[in-house]
């Protein structure tokens, strides 16, 4: 990162990347073979995923849906694996990522993967 003479971050000379496509969040939950809802529960807390990863969709004056980048289903991917490690770390992941309590049981009580 360089620094210009008023002590500010500068981008000069730094190109940053398009970004070209982005799939909905029903469409990353069939790749990555996980519920949707799970992973709407997941990408609701904004600071789940870097800024700029989750995109809303606006298909109507007052209606939204959510979309990944690239880098965001790549991180949620990283997020999902490294929590499936153990039962038990599936479980406090659950306890800690989704406010839902009904889908904490519903997804506990599926077979682990």
């Amino acid at each position: 990162m360089e620094l210009d003479a008023d002590g500010r971050c500068s981008l000069k000379g730094r190109v940053m990347a398009a970004i070209t496509h982005i799939c909905t969040l029903d469409y990353v939950a069939k790749m990555l073979d996980e519920d949707a809802e799970l992973l709407e529960a997941i990408v609701y807390n904004d600071e789940n995923l870097t800024y700029g990863s989750i995109v809303s969709v606006y298909v109507g004056p007052d209606e939204t849906i959510t979309a990944l980048t690239d880098d965001g289903i790549e991180e949620l991917t990283d997020l999902i694996k490294a929590a499936r490690l153990t039962t038990r770390t599936w479980h406090e992941f659950l306890d800690d990522f989704v406010d839902d309590k009904d889908l904490v049981l519903r997804i506990k009580a599926k077979l682990p993967r």
